[in-house]
């Protein structure tokens, strides 16, 4: 069954339409991720990283060194050489040390968690980039979140779980 292409009319506020039959066969469309296309347009790749109540906006920019967080020099925001051996973990198991930047936005939570959730960012951007590397990381155990948080003090008790003392009388 063969139709022929119509073409409507148009007004200036309307579109062409065409319509236009195939024959009796099966159409696969062609899916174009996302990632291809941030990677192939030279922009960068967002992801985001958690632990506890830190939550980090990762931007992994192709053609750019260095990372920044809130604006900021990793090495002036986190002070501490360890939390800054934990942001670079992934890029020096890797070898991906200068190879890409990094743009974060972190929010809540401690300095420790916010490194951690910066951490869990950049893995999951680098497993954007090639998923190739998720098995490499995936041993050291970059990819799962923390997700343990404190938890909630219900009502009638001092803490989450502490209860004030008991009087028999």
């Amino acid at each position: 069954m063969i139709k022929k292409a119509v073409k409507k009319e148009t007004t200036k506020k309307e579109p062409v339409v065409k319509k236009v039959a195939i024959k009796s066969a099966v159409v696969k469309p062609v899916i174009v991720k996302k990632e291809e296309k941030a990677v192939s347009k030279g922009r960068y790749i967002e992801t985001v990283g958690r632990r506890k109540t830190s939550i980090a906006r990762v931007r992994l920019m192709i053609n750019e060194s260095g990372i920044k967080i809130n604006g900021k020099d990793y090495k002036d925001y986190l002070r501490l050489l360890k939390l800054q051996e934990i942001i670079i973990a992934p890029l020096a198991i890797l070898e991906l040390r200068d190879k890409h930047g990094f743009t974060v936005v972190v929010s809540g939570g401690g300095i420790f968690s916010q490194a951690e959730a910066i951490r869990h960012g950049i893995t999951r951007a680098l497993i954007k980039l090639n998923a190739e590397f998720r098995k490499r990381l995936k041993k050291y155990g970059f990819i799962t979140r923390d997700s343990r948080m404190v938890e909630r003090k219900k009502p009638g008790l001092k803490k989450a779980r502490k209860a004030p003392q008991w009087a028999k009388r």
